[in-house]
């Protein structure tokens, strides 16, 4: 068996589709709160034109989460020409109707409205947008930013091109030979990341190495042979796409100092820092120096472990390695049990003898 059985064996533990079993419930939820939001939101003068999945769910990259929670990420659009001046206003709608359907301490926070099940592991997540479509047929869509007491200047209509960044992530026009099996090998490599970072990080920190922050990066390093449609070989694109996540420069140390910050740019509007963190008075680009210190010195572990995967010749030691990377879903075969060298050379004798005999009476020994 291939280290790549032990890798497809893992993807499939870990994926996560709308599918799933387990997200059955979710889903129904979800369909449910949505068609509640989109009545409230007719009745404010603003009704709902268009509505799609944002995050991990968008391009095919969610995992099954360690601690059995489901995310929803659900953009609800609106009309620029109904839209109220004021952002924060249908933001207020969405969490009256979350409270209403027992979610526990639903919030407005500046890009969305966030908020937990009470009796089911969901998490959920809604923004709202406002689409402009101009004379020419293009469409321009501006996020509403703002919180509950926001004051004027921190509340904002802010252009976003969130399909565009859906449709780069999803994109195989790079690729060339073997388009789709390598777009597949991407995802999955993707997800690897995300449980990666979930086995090997804790607390805080974990939730500010952020998933598209990963994706950004994985999907800028990924770099399969564009002469050959050959992708059957995890590790090794594994292990390149960290080498070239540490040497691109994403993670640097300020001048002066010996931690580091990590800094990734969105690659569509608005092309924010998303590893920005929070100083006083507003943001900063780069992540915090523990946020940045961490996730440079994790990579460089995974990029060393990685490397004796590939040159370990056993395939138990190598998945065993590979456990430690990504925890217990990457499974570490049974070595096979080798029989003592008193029952070997039995079975030697044993099997000397029919041999012996089969040859004297002339029986053919390629039957």
């Amino acid at each position: 068996m291939s280290i790549q059985t032990h890798f497809d064996k893992f993807n499939k533990k870990i994926y996560l589709t709308s599918h799933s079993d387990g997200y059955k419930k979710a889903k129904e939820k979800d369909k449910s709160i949505f068609e509640e939001i989109k009545s409230a939101f007719k009745d404010a003068g603003y009704p709902v034109i268009d509505t799609f999945m944002q995050g991990s769910f968008a391009v095919n990259t969610a995992i099954n989460s360690l601690d059995g929670d489901f995310d929803i990420d659900r953009a609800v659009v609106i009309d620029a020409e109904n839209a109220p001046e004021d952002p924060v206003a249908p933001k207020k709608i969405i969490k009256d109707v979350l409270e209403r359907r027992n979610f526990k301490d639903p919030r407005i926070k500046k890009p969305c409205v966030t908020a937990d099940y009470k009796s089911i592991n969901l998490h959920i997540d809604y923004t709202v947008y406002k689409k402009e479509t101009s004379f020419f047929g293009g469409d321009t869509y501006y996020l509403a930013i703002g919180k509950n007491g926001s004051s004027d200047k921190h509340k904002e209509w802010s252009e976003s091109d969130q399909k565009g960044l859906i449709e780069w992530i999803d994109s195989a026009d790079d690729f060339a030979f073997g388009a789709t099996e390598k777009r597949k090998q991407l995802k999955r490599l993707i997800r690897y990341f995300k449980r990666w970072r979930d086995v090997n990080f804790s607390g805080e920190v974990r939730k500010k190495v952020f998933s598209i922050g990963l994706t950004v990066m994985v999907k800028e390093q990924y770099s399969p042979n564009t002469l050959s449609a050959n992708v059957d070989d995890d590790l090794k694109a594994l292990k390149d796409t960290v080498d070239s996540i540490l040497d691109d420069g994403y993670i640097s140390a300020p001048f002066g100092t010996d931690d580091y910050r990590v800094s990734v740019q969105l690659p569509k509007i608005p092309n924010r820092d998303i590893f920005q963190h929070k100083v006083e008075g507003g943001h900063a680009d780069g992540s915090d120096l523990n946020v940045g210190t961490q996730l440079r010195n994790k990579l460089i572990k995974l990029q060393e472990n990685l490397q004796k995967a590939i040159d370990e010749t056993d395939e138990v030691k190598q998945c065993e390695i590979l456990n430690k990377l990504f925890g217990d879903d990457f499974e570490v075969p049974k070595k096979e049990k080798q029989p003592s060298s008193k029952v070997a050379s039995s079975i030697k004798v044993a099997g000397a003898a029919p041999l012996s005999t089969a040859g004297a009476s002339g029986t053919s020994q390629g039957a």
